[in-house]
């Protein structure tokens, strides 16, 4: 099994966003799969563990590669300007 390393940014959560997670929260407290639409709008990540809202920032993120050292860099001059939050994660 190969990991692979992900970069990715996210903005503060807006009104919509709030009201898609107190869908999915109020179906999870029920025990019941929430709509179709909702997972959709979060595509199918669980609200509870995102920062806000995802936002490509690919534009600002290169490739690292260096004797024995190999990751990401992120020119945060490339940044969006409403970009809060940066996640680094690996995935199995």
């Amino acid at each position: 099994m190969s990991m692979s390393t992900h970069v990715i940014g996210f903005r503060k959560a807006d009104e919509k966003w709030e009201q898609m997670k107190s869908v999915w929260n109020a179906c999870e407290r029920a025990g019941i799969e929430a709509p179709k639409e909702v997972y959709e709008y979060f595509n199918h990540n669980n609200p509870n563990t995102l920062a806000g809202i995802e936002v490509s920032i690919s534009s600002a993120i290169t490739e690292y590669c260096d004797d024995m050292q190999e990751g990401y860099e992120v020119d945060i001059t490339k940044l969006p300007p409403d970009v809060t939050v940066i996640r680094f994660y690996n995935s199995w």
